[in-house]
């Protein structure tokens, strides 16, 4: 998936336009960078981690010419540290954002279903508890005489 695939995904799961997507796709990497730039770690709880370290300098070879060194300079390099869902995603475990919703809208569903059983049983159960109350206070209760 390449940026505009990214951000045509984007606008298809929410109510922005392609346009719209594509400009924040564009301001969510132009703040990695910044914060890469700055040397700043930036973590995403469960996606991962992106740090800047330092690679120390050394002595490479010449894949052309085997016996001629070549002195590789110090430098920084981009770290990511893969979070537990992004792991998770890797082994095929992943469930995507709106299979989520949609689980837990059947759950809430569910939940609201078995209130609506529970409340009309017990409205049920007091209605003949009455019934049985009111019958027995009547056969209990002595006869009056003119």
């Amino acid at each position: 998936m390449n940026t505009t695939e990214f951000a045509k995904a984007l606008a298809t799961r929410t109510d922005m336009s392609v346009a719209e997507a594509t400009n924040v796709t564009k301001h969510f990497l132009d703040l990695l960078k910044e914060g890469v730039n700055k040397g700043e770690r930036i973590a995403f709880l469960g996606f991962g981690t992106f740090s800047v370290a330092r690679r120390p300098a050394r002595t490479g070879v010449n894949p052309r010419n085997p016996t001629q060194k070549v002195k590789i300079p110090a430098r920084n390099v981009v770290r990511f540290t893969p979070g537990s869902s992004l792991k998770e995603a890797a082994n095929g475990k992943f469930k995507p954002l709106a299979a989520a919703k949609a689980a837990e809208k059947k759950v809430v569903a569910t939940a609201k279903k078995d209130v609506k059983k529970a409340t009309t049983a017990a409205k049920r159960t007091t209605a003949k508890a009455k019934a049985t109350a009111k019958t027995a206070t009547k056969k209990a209760a002595p006869k009056k005489r003119k």
